[in-house]
């Protein structure tokens, strides 16, 4: 056998990768959830890959610019600062037109603290302004920290002992780079960790959804790349696509293969030469102007890097957070600088500024294997594109012929909009969109077993059975039984599930009281107008369904002492959110007509509030979801009833305007002379709110947690397999036939 056959057979980084890859998913697909557990490798390993980021991007910057003239600064900033504000101005266009092609999805979600909380006010002086660098640094605000270098590097141009300092930097700048180097050996194994959890832990829905991002991303980038910048040049100079394209071909694929620009830095830059040489366009200075630009444009944000803001927006589109008009001059300015340094800092950093969860950077990693190629790819032809066009510009010889100029922008634009058409189309048939939320939520039942109990759809003629000068609590007491009050249609607090079952937090509530001190249980039917005579009548004794204690209420009833407060909202149509987000904006329309169920304090908050609204009263809810009472264009409700509703009619969502948050406390109302009931039940919630069960029923009841039955997701070992499904259990005959 030869040495050449004994000799081992090595993988260049990018092939390992990619096996590292191939390997994670087929390991989470054979072992699903066990694969989990890999999670804490992955995000060791993104921690190291962000230990060097920061430090780099002063060293760099610093160096980049430090080491210029102010003959070079001057070139850079008069022409090929004008190309690069119209490149950026490329790369968001191109961003924020992207999330057009996604699919419309239905989706909805339980009640969130993060309704009630007010937004974090983002400080901009301290986003942009480094008062204090190291604390910049410390807390990885990288638009400040590139301010930093960048005013660091400019005031370094004017200095003339700065060869020594330059000399250290390079240093510091090679070391970084050793160290991120070694770190990037990892990378097999990081991926591998990564794509193996995010295999074995997403459903196949997520999956589903995640092909959104990867088909938009890689088509515009495709689109971009052999399309948009090639005509961008053809339309201001000679040069014809063959020779933007043809000339560079060997450089584009080195830096998809490697998905490293750094490594082409020097072919790109004697492609560039080439074609001005091979047109005879060749002046004394073109080849240091191409010289001088490549290395330095280099250092900033290019379309391959800023491209990466699609994800930020496909995050919040994934989670259902999508962005807010008000919230797009943060995500483009913020963007920007974020991304004079590297991605992995940039985009963690964007997710957190965007209040969008920072898991789904996990997700971002698995998909950069295949897009981080396709983006470098895009670099390396925005860096010859954009060295064709300042030269050409610096030598004379870029024309504007607007004919020309105007032929291939609207080429530009058909080839653009064509895509974004195309994927949505099919995304619309690739992508299914099951809602089911309004089934878990038809589908919730009692977390415990009910306490003994009667059901009355109507209130029976004559319940009472009250001795003569017995209190409720005696009466209680006496025959063991608690007689509730409940409104039938009053999601999440008392409504009828699929199964005809009465289920909500306060019947769940009202089970655990019965359980606790051994009562039976009677529920009886009411509406709110006749609440208070139903109590005062004794038909039953408490009302535990959603009532709220407010000035008009405890005119005529007693409560027991408040067990939650609910925060008041505005039910609108989903495309119509922004339209009610603050309150300003609501007093500045003209007219709008909002609904509230029957409840006259609620009105009277509500008038205060929009003297100019009209208000119409309804019987449910659903009158309102359901269109019963026509040009209604809000309801009046608690956010937490609000976004329970919103489940089972996902094209409506809750809105708290800001900044205003009334909150309304909920208690169990009972008969007005009823002191003794009252007291005795105030004490229990104070006896009850200590309890993990009082937690537990609320989160499930009004968070949704637990709601929705998670099986196990399908994989080879439990599915192909059958390691780890239980067997079911044999039926024991009792040595009995039928009716023996």
């Amino acid at each position: 056998m030869t040495s050449a056959v004994k000799k081992r057979i090595r993988f260049s980084l990018s092939t390992n990768i990619l096996i590292g890859m191939v390997l994670g998913i087929f390991c989470g697909i054979f072992f699903g959830e066990y694969a989990g557990f890999l999670q804490i490798i992955g995000d060791g390993f993104i921690k190291l890959l962000q230990m060097t980021i920061l430090p780099y991007i002063v060293v760099s910057l610093i160096l980049g610019i430090g080491g210029l003239t102010h003959e070079q600064a001057k070139l850079l900033a008069v022409k090929a600062g004008v190309l690069l504000l119209m490149f950026w101005a490329i790369a968001f266009a191109v961003i924020l037109l992207i999330p057009l092609s996604f699919p419309d999805w239905e989706s909805a979600a339980f009640f969130s603290t993060a309704l009630v909380e007010p937004p974090r006010e983002v400080d901009f002086l301290s986003l942009y302004i480094p008062s204090n660098p190291f604390s910049s640094l410390a807390n990885n605000v990288v638009p400040a920290v590139v301010l930093f270098s960048i005013l660091l590097g400019v005031a370094l141009m004017g200095i003339k002992e700065k060869d020594a300092l330059l000399q250290g930097l390079r240093a510091a700048s090679a070391a970084l780079v050793k160290v991120t180097g070694i770190i990037v050996k990892l990378t097999p194994v990081g991926v591998f960790a990564i794509s193996a959890a995010a295999a074995g832990t997403m459903t196949i829905e997520e999956f589903g959804r995640l092909q959104v991002y990867l088909v938009s991303f890689n088509l515009i980038v495709l689109l971009l790349t052999f399309g948009v910048l090639p005509l961008i040049v053809m339309s201001v100079t000679p040069f014809q696509y063959r020779d933007i394209v043809g000339m560079s071909k060997d450089a584009l694929v080195t830096a998809f293969t490697t998905g490293n620009l750094f490594v082409v830095l020097t072919v790109l830059t004697e492609n560039c030469k080439q074609i001005f040489e091979k047109h005879n366009m060749k002046q004394e200075k073109t080849d240091t102007y191409i010289d001088v630009l490549i290395p330095i444009t280099f250092n900033f944000p290019n379309l391959g890097k800023l491209i990466m803001l699609l994800f930020v927006l496909f995050a919040g589109w994934f989670t259902g957070s999508t962005l807010s008009a008000g919230q797009y001059p943060t995500f483009v300015i913020s963007g920007l600088l974020s991304f004079f340094g590297g991605v992995d800092v940039a985009l963690p950093f964007m997710l957190d500024l965007l209040q969008l969860p920072s898991d789904m950077y996990q997700l971002y990693l698995v998909t950069g294997v295949i897009n981080g190629r396709t983006a470098t790819l895009l670099a390396a032809m925005n860096l010859i594109v954009f060295t064709l066009l300042a030269t050409a510009s610096l030598t004379g010889v870029l024309k504007i012929r607007m004919r020309k100029l105007l032929a291939y922008s609207t080429v530009s634009l058909v080839l653009t909009f064509s895509v974004i058409i195309g994927s949505k189309v099919y995304f619309n048939m690739a992508v299914k969109n099951e809602y089911q939320q309004d089934v878990v939520v038809a589908n919730m039942n009692l977390l415990q077993d009910p306490a003994p109990y009667r059901l009355y759809r109507e209130i029976p003629p004559d319940p009472r059975d009250q001795i003569s000068g017995e209190s409720p609590l005696e009466r209680i007491r006496r025959t063991q039984t608690l007689r509730v009050g409940y409104q039938p249609d009053n999601v999440p607090f008392s409504y009828f599930n699929t199964l005809g079952e009465l289920v909500g937090f306060d019947i769940d509530m009202a089970h655990q009281l019965a359980k606790d001190f051994k009562w039976n249980l009677e529920f009886m039917p009411f509406n709110h107008d006749n609440l208070a005579k139903h109590l005062q009548r004794g038909d039953f004794d408490i009302a535990m369904s959603g009532v709220a204690m407010t000035p008009a209420n405890l005119q005529q009833l007693r409560f027991a002492a408040p067990h939650v407060n609910v925060s008041v909202s505005l039910v609108v149509r989903d495309h119509r959110k922004n339209e009610f987000a603050t309150l300003e904006k609501i007093r500045q329309m003209k007219h709008f007509v909002v609904s509230v169920v029957k409840d006259s304090s609620l009105r009277a908050a509500l008038e205060g509030a929009f003297p100019s609204s009209q208000v119409v009263m309804i019987d449910t809810p659903r009158d309102f979801f359901e269109g019963n009472v026509p040009n209604l264009d809000a309801l009046l409700i608690s956010a937490e009833a609000g976004s329970a509703w919103s489940l089972l009619y996902p094209r409506f969502q809750a809105v708290i305007p800001k900044p205003a948050r009334l909150q309304i406390p909920l208690a169990y109302p009972v008969a007005m002379n009823d002191e003794d009931l009252a007291d005795f039940i105030g004490k229990w919630i104070h006896m009850k709110k200590g309890d993990p069960i009082f937690t537990h029923k609320f989160d499930y009841w009004i968070m949704g947690v637990g709601a929705e039955e998670k099986k196990p997701r399908w994989s080879i070992l439990r599915n192909v397999i059958g390691w780890g499904v239980e067997e079911p259990e044999d039926e024991v005959s009792d040595g009995q036939g039928p009716g023996g």
